[in-house]
């Protein structure tokens, strides 16, 4: 009898179906409202989103009869294909109503909006149609949260299990949970997402954006990933504080970890209070804000080119801070300007990323904060070799095995960071757009707005550079092992 086999690639089949299915039902979302605009690229995004659907109904209906459950092998390649499908199938808009004709562009547009990057290559945002801007919006908006999470709150109606799939997608510390059933808590996360992204399109329109405008950077804020309807990005609204305002808040929500923000609703603020990296991801916000008001206030070449308002740079400041440290990329002046010190820092800052469980990239406050415990402790260990000191974080000590880890992780991040570098340098990119490149796709931080720039303009690599910052953005936002382990032999062999 033969065995069974390493991977159940029905199960594979079945679950790409459903993406290509769900993805076509948000593309009809960018097609209404290229309808509700009267615009002639209608036909194609129409064609583009029934096609998507016809394709993934004809697969659902043919793996129907396969009832296999998901393992952990199984959920790694899930993952990494949908993502992979998802940008895949995401370019047919840009292609078919020639925003984008070369598919080089538009799965580089349309990778940089499932990870939430916000690295555009788009000359003109403001002469893109209507429906193209608000597909590339809700890109940023399923990926935000993860396309899979979405896939597991309605897996049951396929009979597969989750919770192998939620690990791959959001790896890390384990956490909180909300339910013990884990579609039941995609579900919950969810609400929430939804919840905060009309919150905050209500309020953007009633500060004074359009509704279209609103309704994109709502998508675009909370998911941390930066697209903006406008070439110059937030920096165009700067006559408006109340809106660079309401998206430094919602900025920060969407960098903290959401079963806090469900603790909210629940009133239990006193579990916000008391978590370690919230303490942590709060003072770093407010410490390195003031730090960079105090600079750009008393130094003599503003970039505002005239005295600043204490108000207006401290708004500046936090609204920078906020957006780097979420990795969402938006941009309201250009802080390159700014002294090479406040450079450096954003720079810094690109590597932090934001809390566990939350929609923004990078390597996440809870690992440095387990490091910056563990590296303090081997002091106390060098004096007391034969005491079991443990790292701890909210009060209850963390596995060693959790440790090993994070350096683990952390090792990988920078080796793959200078990899990274090395690659572009390979492929003509100069040193310093280099590091600037790997750190924008590989933390999911963004790239360049118009004239204004967060990290590298990606507009002037090659086109094999630009698969190259693909493939770090798909790295990064799956946060390494999910991909690299696929391309290991150890995950193509059996145990």
């Amino acid at each position: 009898m033969a065995g069974k086999p390493l991977i159940d690639w029905r199960i594979v089949a079945r679950f790409m179906s459903l993406l290509l299915f769900v993805n076509g039902i948000f593309m009809l979302g960018a097609t209404l409202g290229s309808l509700f605009y009267k615009e002639g690229v209608f036909v194609s995004l129409l064609s583009c989103s029934a096609g998507l659907m016809f394709l993934g109904t004809i697969g659902l209906v043919y793996f129907k009869r396969f009832k296999p459950d998901s393992f952990r092998r199984e959920g790694y390649i899930i993952v990494t294909l949908g993502w992979l499908l998802m940008a895949l199938s995401g370019t047919l808009p840009y292609i078919t109503t020639g925003v984008l004709p070369s598919f080089t562009d538009a799965f580089f547009e349309t990778m940089s909006g499932y990870t939430t990057v916000g690295a555009t290559i788009i000359p003109d945002l403001e002469q893109v149609p209507y429906g193209v801007l608000l597909w590339r919006s809700i890109t940023q908006w399923i990926g935000g949260m993860g396309m899979i999470v979405l896939a597991i709150a309605i897996l049951p109606m396929l009979g597969v299990g989750g919770m192998q799939l939620f690990m791959a997608e959001a790896p890390g510390l384990g956490g909180d949970k909300l339910h013990p059933r884990i579609t039941d808590t995609a579900k919950r996360l969810w609400l929430i997402y939804i919840g905060f992204t009309a919150l905050q399109a209500i309020l953007l329109k009633i500060a004074g954006m359009s509704v279209f405008d609103a309704i994109n950077h709502a998508f675009t804020t909370l998911s941390t990933g930066g697209f903006s309807t406008k070439n110059d990005s937030i920096a165009f609204y700067n006559d408006i504080p109340a809106i660079q305002i309401i998206i430094t808040v919602f900025m920060f929500l969407g960098g903290m970890n959401f079963v806090l923000s469900y603790y909210a609703f629940k009133g239990k603020f006193l579990k916000i209070i008391s978590d370690e990296e919230f303490r942590a991801y709060l003072f770093l916000v407010i410490g390195f804000s003031i730090l960079v008001s105090l600079f750009i206030y008393f130094y003599p070449s503003n970039i505002l080119n005239r005295p600043a308002a204490l108000g207006e740079t401290i708004r500046h400041a936090f609204f920078q801070i906020v957006s780097v440290v979420t990795t969402t990329g938006f941009v309201s002046v250009n802080y390159q300007f700014w002294t090479p010190f406040v450079t450096l820092v954003f720079f810094a800052l690109m590597f932090v990323g934001g809390s566990a469980q939350s929609t923004s990239g990078g390597v996440k406050i809870v690992r440095h904060l387990i490091l910056l415990k563990n590296g303090i402790l081997e002091f106390r260990r060098a004096f007391h070799p034969r005491a079991v000191l443990p790292v701890r974080y909210n009060k209850r000590a963390v596995d060693d095995q959790i440790v090993s880890k994070i350096l683990a992780f952390f090792t990988l991040y920078m080796l793959v960071f200078v990899i990274g570098v090395l690659g572009f340098s390979v492929l003509g990119v100069d040193p310093k757009a280099s590091i600037a490149s790997v750190a924008s796709a590989l933390g999911n931080v963004g790239g360049a707005f118009g004239g204004l720039s967060v990290g590298s303009d990606f507009t002037t690599h090659s086109y094999v550079a630009k698969w190259w910052a693909c493939f770090l953005m798909l790295i990064g936002r799956l946060e390494l092992f999910t991909v690299l382990i696929l391309l290991t032999p150890y995950y193509w062999k059996k145990i």
